[in-house]
């Protein structure tokens, strides 16, 4: 399980996020939607202290800490329980695709290059890489680079996967093939944390679906509740606007 409570933080003077309270179960899919600039990544970037919360609590399996005393060594008890995939990817342009998902393997968790080697071939073959395993980057379309960065995040066989908007910044073209990869990874019943824009697969894939806006959660539910039953105005005018421009 993992649990934030009186989530808070500032930047510059401006209260970012105001108090989240937020329960995601084992094997969750949460979605979190809303207007851009209202909390959603940096939400995301507290759970795995890349972002320094101000105030609250964080439980995630058997790890409870409070973010106002967080030492460095309860830091990497949080990151080694969480993987994340970027908006732009983060590989190492100079590392080939299978050294890129070997990486943090053999860094943070100590394993060796053999076992790091054949959990990397395991987790490229799910997600249809394999035949690009000796590539860099650059040689790799915007799709298949976000795939080496899921394939990294399944390799360090985290509690919990955070998807910051995995699509947000690829060609319209390429979309589809890294939202079958991701809703192939929630099938196999992995804990997800997921920003998106993207509200019909957000419907699709979750289990549950968090609305924010201005730093605060407005309404949670399941996909009908949040989508097709929605009383609370915001969240409606919020959906309606979205579907009209993509109408």
């Amino acid at each position: 399980m993992l649990l934030l409570k009186n989530l808070q933080i500032s930047f510059n003077d401006e209260q970012v996020l105001k108090g989240i309270n937020l329960t995601v179960n084992k094997g969750d899919v949460v979605t979190l939607i809303g207007p851009s600039g209202t909390g959603k990544t940096t939400l995301l970037r507290c759970i795995n202290y890349l972002e320094k919360p101000d105030d609250g609590e964080i439980t995630l399996g058997d790890v409870h800490l409070d973010y106002k005393s967080i030492r460095k060594k309860d830091i990497l008890k949080i990151r080694r329980k969480t993987a994340m995939v970027f908006q732009q990817y983060n590989l190492f342009k100079h590392k080939t695709v299978i050294e890129n998902v070997m990486e943090a393997q053999m860094v943070v968790q100590k394993k060796s290059k053999k076992a790091a080697y054949e959990k990397s071939m395991e987790e490229l073959e799910k997600v249809g890489l394999l035949d690009k395993i000796n590539a860099y980057p650059s040689q790799l379309s915007g799709g298949q680079q976000q795939r080496v960065s899921i394939a990294r995040a399944l390799a360090v066989e985290p509690e919990v996967i955070l998807f910051d908007e995995p699509t947000s910044a690829l060609d319209p073209e390429l979309v589809g093939e890294v939202l079958k990869v991701i809703e192939a990874v929630a099938k196999s019943g992995i804990t997800i944390v997921l920003v998106t824009h993207e509200m019909s697969f957000a419907q699709n894939i979750s289990t549950k679906v968090v609305f924010m806006d201005k730093g605060k959660i407005v309404e949670e539910g399941t996909p009908t509740e949040i989508f097709n039953q929605s009383s609370n105005e915001r969240t409606r005018g919020f959906l309606n606007q979205f579907y009209t421009r993509k109408n």
